[in-house]
């Protein structure tokens, strides 16, 4: 075990390297690049065992995936934002192939316009589609949370897809110190992948293609796939706390900071949490019983485990990186769904924050804290709003009329 300075996309590579990836399919592109950078490089050098292929696109890509874990070998990829959604279509195929393997998402923005900096709309694309989710805040859990999902993925109860997703540039590209653990104490928490009945011969051919069903079957099939993440609730709990008696390193489905006497929580998803938990020690300091909540697992969705933190409490600020057009933030809506019906359900107040990468100051999360004390003592949530300031609104008129004068030049040109 060693302690060393790695990005996000170095924790994700040394977490493939560590779990002994078989095949690695892949597509560059911007932040990602640099994980299939580090393992190409490992591969050349003699340092890790596999195969590495560069496809033509993450349509490609994901197919390559799909395919060579129906064949019973452990594989690992990686993409970010408009890769993502170029492999949309084979996300929900491999999902319903049942093949189980890790890929890794850094996420960016989604055009247009475009943008090289995070939010969460990419991954998020993809929450219906089979593949579970965990959600990462920094680089440490980055390369854990690679280890745990082969085991979560693999195991008989579940065998599906898994996405870890990391933050563009915040986690991507930022150095930390990361525990890097030993390959035998990794060996000895994740074993080879035992494929079970998987398997591909030349010599004995067996397809594993999936038949065209009617609305009967193809029902019930989807449950079954349903099923199968809902069993991974379950599972996650079991690899987490094998984790953590192993490495010393808890990574609960949700985590719960200074939320047992919390009257207002803060509720949030990624890189931009431990700036809500650098506010909530200074709102602790000020004697104000505020906590954070963050989701690890989005899918499946650790329903139980929220309700459990927050009913009794007097309000949650819901802090949305993502903003689903038409609707709001999404993070709010499925944790409303899931507190409906319950007599001392907290108060939910929907911010939508961090979009493009747009920072989120401390004075904003203490701002959000007073707008959902004031709302829960009227009883009463005010509509959803965006995370900004009269300062950028100011920029952004003034760029509009800029913009304006521009146009009627040219016009009158």
């Amino acid at each position: 075990m060693s302690r060393v300075l790695l990005t996000g996309n170095g924790a994700a590579a040394w977490g493939a390297r560590l779990a002994r990836v078989d095949y690695v399919p892949a597509f560059p592109i911007t932040p990602q690049t640099e994980i299939i950078e580090s393992l190409a490089s490992w591969i050349d050098g003699g340092e890790m065992r596999g195969r590495l292929v560069t496809l033509e696109s993450e349509h490609s890509m994901l197919t390559a995936a799909g395919a060579a874990a129906a064949t019973g070998v452990r594989v690992f990829s990686a993409t970010s934002s408009q890769g993502l959604l170029y492999a949309m279509e084979m996300l929900y195929t491999v999902a319903g192939w049942r093949t189980p393997f890790v890929l890794v998402n850094v996420s960016r923005g989604l055009s247009a316009p475009i943008t090289l900096e995070p939010d969460h709309n990419d991954v998020l694309a993809a929450r219906d589609s089979g593949f579970l989710q965990i959600h990462c805040a920094d680089c440490q859990e980055v390369l854990d949370s690679v280890l745990i999902a082969y085991r979560l993925a693999e195991d008989s109860r579940v065998r599906q897809p898994v996405l870890v997703n990391l933050d563009g540039f915040y986690l991507s590209f930022t150095r930390e110190p990361v525990t890097v653990p030993g390959p035998d104490e990794v060996d000895d928490f994740l074993p080879a992948f035992d494929a079970e009945s998987i398997a591909f011969r030349a010599s004995a051919p067996e397809s594993q293609a999936v038949a065209v069903l009617g609305g009967g079957p193809y029902s019930y099939f989807r449950y079954e796939t349903h099923l199968a993440l809902l069993n991974g609730l379950t599972v996650y709990d079991e690899v987490a706390a094998d984790f953590a008696e192993r490495f010393g390193r808890a990574h609960p489905a949700v985590e719960a900071y200074r939320c047992d006497d919390a009257e207002i929580v803060l509720l949030m998803m990624g890189s931009f949490a431990t700036k809500a938990r650098a506010a909530v020690d200074n709102l602790r300091d000020a004697g104000q019983r505020v906590g954070l909540l963050r989701p690890r697992l989005l899918r499946p969705f650790p329903a139980h485990s929220l309700v459990a933190q927050l009913v009794g409490k007097r309000g949650v600020a819901v802090i949305d990186q993502n903003i689903s057009m038409g609707k709001g933030g999404v993070l709010h809506a499925e944790v409303a769904s899931v507190l409906y019906g319950h007599k001392d359900a907290p108060l939910l107040v929907s911010f939508v924050g961090g979009l493009g990468g747009r920072d989120i100051s401390p004075e904003e999360f203490f701002e959000m804290v007073k707008v959902v004390a004031a709302a829960a003592q009227r009883g009463e949530a005010p509509p959803p709003r965006l995370l900004y300031t009269e300062d950028e609104l100011r920029e952004i008129r003034k760029l509009q009329t800029l913009a304006h004068v521009e146009r009627n030049s040219l016009g009158e040109g």
